[in-house]
């Protein structure tokens, strides 16, 4: 089964992280000097908000798979809605390893699909594009 997520960038993180565990209820499953993260049930979301990703806003909207297999699938349709696509394998990014397919809408908003295979100790450095890229062909 899938899971949304929202990549938020902040400013403050305290204020922040104090607002989400309002908002869902409970705290955040991750909480790291510049980086937490909730994984919800209900609503089924991957939430995750850092001091480290830019300007504040919405950093980028994704769909977090279960299976290596259910990335392949979402990431395959993902790259024929979209005009521009950028795969990463073995991605170092928020505390986790894992494979990534960006895809970029119409209007360059950046939906990442991605399988995580692990932890790391540090926030990494395999976050998204920051432009979308041309399309790969074939």
């Amino acid at each position: 089964m899938k899971r949304v997520h929202i990549s938020i960038s902040v400013s403050d993180l305290e204020r922040s992280v104090g607002f989400y565990t309002t908002l869902f209820g409970t705290g955040p499953t991750v909480l790291k000097a510049d980086y937490a993260k909730w994984m919800l049930e209900d609503p089924r979301l991957n939430l995750s908000i850092s001091t480290g990703c830019g300007a504040p806003g919405v950093d980028h909207l994704g769909i977090q798979t279960e299976s290596a297999d259910e990335l392949g699938a979402l990431a395959g349709r993902l790259k024929e809605a979209g005009e521009r696509h950028v795969d990463q394998a073995d991605a170092h990014c928020c505390y986790a390893r894992g494979d990534k397919t960006w895809v970029f809408d119409p209007e360059g908003v950046a939906w990442e699909t991605f399988h995580t295979t692990g932890a790391i100790t540090h926030y990494g450095e395999d976050g998204g594009p920051a432009t979308p890229a041309p399309s790969k062909t074939a």
